[in-house]
């Protein structure tokens, strides 16, 4: 159906918090919305991300097993229905960076090079609606030995 409405479909086995931040510059990605199913943690990375450059999101929990219920139900979750906006995941000054460890599809992975190891990294700021995105060669590769 929703391929018969003229949306196109982008199915994807990883990246769900790259797939949700491309929703908020559809001129360039071609993305307008993202549905999937991931943890709760990148729910809440999502979140920060779209509270740093104008998105929205209305997600709820998925438990996908008993562990999953105990676990929402231990750190004070009462209603595992009830639906979260972006300020319930995010508030405040939120902050969210990410560097590329494999390639991506809004991140490079770490280059080795005989001289250099070269990283990409994106930061965005709530407050200033800022995003840098941040390419560095690290030269010095006693750092990482």
């Amino acid at each position: 159906k929703v391929r018969k409405a003229g949306a196109a479909i982008r199915l994807i086995g990883d990246g769900d918090i790259a797939g949700v931040i491309q929703t908020t510059n559809p001129e360039e990605t071609g993305i307008d919305i993202y549905f999937g199913i991931g943890g709760a943690p990148e729910g809440v990375l999502a979140a920060a991300a779209l509270r740093c450059i104008g998105g929205q999101i209305q997600t709820r929990l998925h438990p996908m097993n008993d562990q999953h219920r105990e676990r929402a139900a231990a750190i004070g979750i009462e209603d595992i229905d009830r639906k979260y906006t972006l300020h319930d995941l995010a508030s405040g000054d939120a902050l969210f960076a990410a560097t590329g460890v494999t390639n991506g599809s809004m991140l490079a992975g770490v280059r080795f090079r005989p001289s250099s190891i070269t990283t990409e990294t994106v930061v965005m700021r709530a407050k200033t609606h800022s995003v840098r995105w941040i390419r560095t060669q690290h030269k010095d590769l006693s750092k990482f030995a």
